[in-house]
C-alpha cells in the first residue's frame, strides 16, 4: 500500500512538472508570436574575399572584373559572406525564448542563402535585442543568371549619400523551442521584409 501511495504520488509530482513545462512553452510560443522582427543592417559583407563596402564607394566597377569572382566562375563557386543583424522586441509580458532558428534570406524574392542558428535566445519582457545571423552562401547562380546584385550595388553607388530603395531583403525565420527534451519547430515561418538602401549596407 505504501509502495503504491508514492507510485501514485510520483506519477503525479512527473505530471505537474511535464505539465508545468509544457505551459511555459506555450507561454514562449504566444509571446515569440507578439514580438516584432526587424532586419537592423547588414555589414561585414563579402563577395569572392573582396570588401563589398569598398567596392560600393568606388564609381566604376563591374563584379564580372574582381580576381576572385572571375574565378569563381569558372569554378562555379562565388562566396558572399555577411552578418545579418536582426532586432527582436519583446512587447509581452513573458520571456519569448528560442533554442535555435532555421533562416531563409532573399533578395528581390530570389534566394540567396539558407542555414540554422544554433544560438539560444532569451528575449525578457518589454526588451529588444540584436541576434546577429552569419551569411554564407554560394551566389554563382544569381551572378551567372541575372543582375540582382549587381545592380543593387550599382545603384548603391549611384545613390551611396541617399536613403535611395534599392531593393528588397527578406528573412524567413523558423524558431526551435524545447518541450522537455524534445525540440518543437514553430508552425510555417516568420517573414521580416526590408527595404535595401545605401544606410542598411554598413
Amino acid at each position: 500500500m505504501l509502495n503504491m501511495k508514492k507510485t501514485l504520488l510520483l506519477c503525479f509530482l512527473t505530471i505537474s512538472i511535464f505539465g508545468c513545462g509544457i505551459n511555459k512553452q506555450a507561454q514562449q510560443i504566444k509571446a515569440l508570436e507578439d514580438c516584432t522582427y526587424k532586419i537592423k543592417n547588414v555589414n561585414q559583407i563579402t563577395l569572392a574575399g573582396s570588401d563589398l563596402g569598398r567596392l560600393i564607394n568606388q564609381q566604376d566597377f563591374n563584379l564580372a572584373s574582381l580576381p576572385g569572382v572571375a574565378l569563381g566562375l569558372l569554378r562555379k563557386d562565388i562566396p558572399l559572406r555577411a552578418n545579418l543583424n536582426l532586432e527582436i522586441t519583446n512587447p509581452s509580458g513573458n520571456v519569448a525564448a528560442i533554442n535555435q532558428f532555421e533562416y531563409k534570406i532573399l533578395v528581390n524574392n530570389t534566394d540567396l542563402a539558407e542555414g540554422i542558428v544554433n544560438q539560444s535566445v532569451s528575449i525578457p519582457q518589454g526588451q529588444t535585442i540584436t541576434v546577429p545571423v552569419q551569411m554564407s552562401s554560394n551566389i554563382y547562380g544569381l551572378i551567372s543568371n541575372g543582375n540582382v546584385l549587381n545592380d543593387i550595388i550599382k545603384a548603391a553607388q549611384k545613390g551611396s549619400k541617399s536613403d535611395e530603395k534599392l531593393g528588397l531583403l527578406t528573412i524567413k525565420i523558423k524558431p526551435t523551442i524545447m518541450i522537455g527534451n524534445t525540440p518543437v519547430k514553430y508552425p510555417g515561418y516568420i517573414t521580416i521584409n526590408k527595404d535595401i538602401s545605401s544606410k542598411i549596407l554598413l
